[in-house]
């Protein structure tokens, strides 16, 4: 039940999703229309979810003090969650009500006018969420909110502690020959942030401020080192059951990850650890997103309100392999499975979460009143170059 994440163009209907204009966010509603309180259900909920995002152990209850039936769409890829948010005619749909959206579609959505701002005081645990997903760039633009954030999870570098030494400190690790054909990373053209992170600190020359946001000069020099390092490469990883079997076949001995694989290969006895390297790491974070024309607005800020509360992260977190936003979730966490809140890293102090720089959709305009960054299409473009 682990995210695939893929970025992959599978079909002519998702690369046209994936378009993006060039002008600014489509706003729907503004600020200062947004609903005051949430009315009684409509007695459906339409969800476009990673697998398991409403998984019926936590689930169920939701549907019993709501009324709200939930329909769920799982889906395999983020270009996946886009494409399907523009079905049901023109931007934001009419079909769907929510989507747990990544980093590496979120802003898309938002650009492209899918998804609608939201009152935030109507999901009261938002005040309880750590500082840095209240307001987060990848849903949160010029102060309007697109959606509450509920669960993430860091990019760590995982090593195998006997064939790996010295233990690695430093990203540069997995572009070094010392361990040709032993790397694996992921197959998401969003792993371009992880190349261009290791370049901001290591050749601070190229200018690079943000990872994900690369003028062409830039991610030409970011594509360079990522062409050295395929002829590393053993194989870029799909899903978390491939990584997880490379490291338990030997195939690999290093390569980008997520902690679920970590704890999983630990818990198989596995010789293997994580670490944050020097650099800092990229991280995923999603986002309950409310489409643009959600035919079920009330039910769906009822699934907000209640998605978004300490027990039901928690249950979700330990379903899912992940972490809440909501550091009250980490007492409920250790109820359910002891010594969980630690090993999803959820009792860290903010200097941990400061280092990591969270998923956010590449686009034209980087902030700057230029725009001179390379988009989303063309990192997808620059990743097929890069894994043939």
């Amino acid at each position: 039940m682990r995210r695939i994440r893929r970025g992959h163009v599978l079909t002519a209907a998702v690369a046209v999703a994936l378009c993006i204009p060039a002008s600014g966010a489509s706003t729907g509603n503004s600020a200062g229309t947004l609903p005051t309180k949430i009315g009684k259900g409509e007695g459906s909920l339409n969800l476009i979810e990673w697998a398991a995002y409403s998984d019926p152990s936590f689930a169920n209850k939701f549907v019993r003090q709501t009324g709200c039936k939930i329909h769920r769409k799982d889906a395999g890829s983020s270009n996946e969650m886009v494409a399907l948010m523009r079905t049901g005619g023109g931007g934001g749909g009419g079909q769907y009500d929510l989507v747990s959206a990544s980093g590496d579609a979120s802003l898309r959505l938002i650009v492209g006018g899918d998804v609608q701002p939201v009152n935030v005081n109507l999901v009261p645990s938002w005040k309880q969420f750590l500082s840095i997903f209240k307001s987060p760039a990848h849903n949160t633009v010029k102060g309007v909110h697109y959606g509450v954030s509920v669960q993430w999870g860091p990019n760590t570098l995982l090593y195998n502690t006997k064939k790996v030494k010295p233990a690695p400190t430093s990203w540069s690790a997995i572009y070094s020959s010392k361990y040709k054909g032993k790397v694996t990373v992921p197959n998401n053209p969003i792993q371009i942030a992880d190349a261009a992170l290791y370049l901001m600190k290591s050749k601070p020359s190229l200018g690079i401020k943000d990872p994900y946001e690369l003028t062409k000069s830039q991610l030409d020099a970011t594509v360079s080192l990522l062409k050295q390092q395929r002829k590393l490469v053993k194989k870029y990883w799909a899903s978390a059951t491939d990584e997880i079997n490379l490291f338990k076949g030997g195939d690999t001995v290093i390569g980008a990850s997520w902690p679920y694989q970590t704890l999983q290969l630990q818990a198989a006895k596995s010789p293997v650890k994580e670490l944050i390297p020097k650099e800092g790491a990229t991280g995923w974070a999603d986002t309950w997103m409310l489409a643009k024309k959600a035919p079920h607005p009330n039910c769906a800020y009822l699934w907000m309100k209640y998605a978004t509360t300490p027990q039901v992260e928690a249950k979700q977190a330990l379903v899912f392999g992940e972490t809440p936003v909501n550091p009250k979730a980490c007492s409920y966490m250790d109820k359910m499975q002891k010594g969980s809140c630690a090993k999803y890293h959820l009792n860290q102090p903010l200097s941990y979460y400061k280092q990591i720089h969270f998923w956010k959709t590449p686009i034209a305009d980087c902030g700057n009143g230029k725009k001179d960054c390379m988009d989303y299409n063309a990192w997808q473009r620059a990743w097929t170059q890069v894994t043939g």
